[in-house]
């Protein structure tokens, strides 16, 4: 049988298949090889005769992430907030860029618009070319676009802490939260200190995480994972412009003829995501090549 895990806890994998969980155990060969099945993998399983399994195969991921630990995740829905906790545009743009470089798509909901409208980084982020969407958990404006747009999608949703992720969740679905009380209660932890990861699949097919925060990604990627060079095919916006440089290899930071810098100043790429690649940049510079690899 073929399934998704979706959840791992203490060497057991709770594997769904279409719709029936089997407790699985990882096949010893796993372990001297030393892989490590993931929540969100496609697995091949086989069934024993107790009603459990043995994992015996993971099938070819579209990405990973170490922090949290998920595989195969399609969209990347980034919760941010022009009201209190207002969001810093660096975290949207360092967890876009991380998802950028494993072939993960970016969705940016502004929550909270009832109380105070962002509209220049919502601008921000649209003209940069990823959906953008005004959000109100508390009056439902927003969720069923977004509702329609995760629908049938592996989704892992992120934020600062206090921006409103799991309001959202709960008014996308409101039996999400029951969801989630009921394993936090199995593990004897509250909601917002829960360190496992596991998936649930709501009614309109998406699958989806509930992550920690930015802070996650911030330990696991940051600017460390990636080399200074490749960074620039991270910011989708550049694209256009990285082949009119005048000099190959080309920083994009205070060269001379630089296309991307002059698009900065005629406004055709946003000055905050540029400070923010910059930023990651010289992070990235820092990093020594043995430590990213």
């Amino acid at each position: 049988m073929e399934g998704i895990i979706f959840k791992a806890m203490s060497g057991f994998y709770y594997v769904d298949c279409g719709g029936v969980t089997v407790t699985c155990r990882a096949r010893g060969k796993f372990r001297h090889e030393k892989i490590h099945p993931l929540v969100g993998d496609r697995v091949s399983i086989t069934a024993l005769g107790d009603g459990t399994g043995a994992v015996d195969a993971i099938l070819p991921r579209k990405n990973q992430f170490q922090r949290p630990a998920v595989a195969n995740i399609d969209l990347l829905v980034v919760i941010a907030s022009g009201a209190v906790p207002v969001t810093d545009p660096f975290l949207i743009d360092r967890v876009t860029a991380m998802a950028e470089r494993r072939g993960c798509e970016s969705i940016i909901c502004f929550n909270k618009w009832d109380l105070e409208q962002p509209q220049d980084l919502y601008e921000t982020y649209r003209k940069a070319g990823f959906s953008t969407l005004r959000v109100s958990a508390e009056t439902g404006e927003g969720i069923s676009e977004l509702s329609d747009l995760i629908a049938g999608k592996v989704c892992a949703f992120t934020g600062n802490s206090g921006v409103g992720k799991s309001s959202i969740l709960n008014a996308l679905e409101p039996d999400f939260q029951l969801q989630v009380g009921d394993v936090s209660e199995k593990l004897g932890r509250g909601r917002h200190t829960t360190r496992h990861v596991e998936l649930f699949r709501l009614k309109n097919g998406a699958v989806v995480a509930d992550t920690p925060g930015f802070s996650s990604f911030e330990e696991e990627d940051g600017a460390g994972g990636c080399p200074p060079e490749e960074l620039q095919y991270a910011f989708r916006e550049f694209a256009p412009y990285l082949d009119q440089c005048r000099f190959v290899g080309c920083a994009h930071v205070k060269e001379k003829g630089c296309a991307v810098l002059a698009a900065v100043e005629r406004g055709e790429i946003s000055r905050s995501r540029h400070d923010s690649y910059v930023r990651l940049y010289r992070q990235a510079r820092e990093v020594p090549e043995w430590q990213r690899k």
